[in-house]
């Protein structure tokens, strides 16, 4: 049996680090929403996917869910936000 090195169309896979960019990238974005003002994101998930940005949750009117997106949009390496969150 040969056992060879994991790869992705020749480039060595590189998990961990992807990992800790995503970690890295949503925590934040969770942190720049929870300091933010005009929102209360206490019911608000934040997943990271490559550079793009998913919110999840709710809050309590439609200006908090565009502020949310304004404030994950200001984040440096946040490419795209797709903000399902719901008001109520």
């Amino acid at each position: 049996m040969v056992f060879k090195a994991a790869t992705f169309h020749g480039m060595e896979l590189d998990l961990e680090s992807e990992q800790a960019r995503r970690s890295a990238l949503e925590s934040a974005v969770a942190n720049a929403l929870a300091v933010a003002g005009g929102i209360d994101a206490s019911d608000v998930t934040v997943i990271a996917a490559g550079q793009e940005i998913r919110l999840y949750g709710s809050v309590a009117t439609q200006q908090e869910v565009k502020r949310a997106t304004a404030v994950a949009e200001s984040v440096r390496g946040v490419r795209l936000v797709r903000n399902r969150i719901a008001v109520g």
